[in-house]
């Protein structure tokens, strides 16, 4: 996916403290250089996108709790124990084989914390916000997720009212995998809607 060239703007001001504090611990060896970005790859990738393959590995093994997610994805989702703030407005969007959806916010970066952890840099970015709503099968081709011609793509806007997650279909061929062997197959991608598991 191209980007805009452009200059980078000014960091904000937590950015300048965040980075202040990273200079300090690293001068007083308290922490390796790098720390801070490790961490944060870690809760953008790892951590925080298992809580939302937990949901999605439950709903693909129990059709009651499939059910309630797709009825009241905020609900379902807390009892599993994921929820709280950026999460408290949920809804869950199915991926069918007719349908495959796909999630964005247009404004700024309105993102299901609980269950996806940390957005990755490329949702936050103008280019993927503003060209996913006007071709977003171009925008998943780019992003390596090839849809048929037949395949509606149907575009989510987070707000801060209301996030959403994507249920992505149970890949062929997984049906005698346990729900944690499952939940291995989820990626956050997947999640977002810009990949397949």
């Amino acid at each position: 996916m191209s980007t805009d060239h452009h200059h980078p703007a000014e960091p904000a001001p937590i950015e300048r403290r965040v980075a202040a504090l990273e200079a300090l611990l690293t001068e007083r060896g308290l922490v390796s250089p790098g720390f801070v970005d490790e961490v944060n790859r870690a809760y953008e990738e790892d951590i925080g996108p298992r809580n939302g393959a937990k949901v999605v590995a439950r709903a693909w093994v129990d059709p009651d709790y499939r059910r309630r997610l797709l009825a009241d994805s905020t609900a379902a989702i807390a009892e599993l124990g994921f929820g709280g703030a950026e999460g408290d407005h949920m809804q869950v969007v199915e991926n069918t084989d007719s349908v495959h959806n796909v999630v964005v916010c247009t404004l700024c970066s309105c993102y299901p914390w609980p269950v996806l952890g940390l957005p990755p840099t490329w949702y936050k970015d103008p280019a993927y916000r503003a060209r996913v709503v006007r071709e977003p099968r171009a925008v998943l081709a780019e992003m390596g997720c090839q849809l048929d011609d037949d395949v509606e793509v149907a575009v989510w806007d987070s707000s801060a009212e209301q996030r959403y997650l994507v249920l992505p279909q149970q890949p062929a061929g997984t049906d005698d995998l346990s729900e944690d062997q499952l939940a291995e197959l989820v990626t956050r991608d997947a999640m977002i809607g810009v990949a397949r598991p």
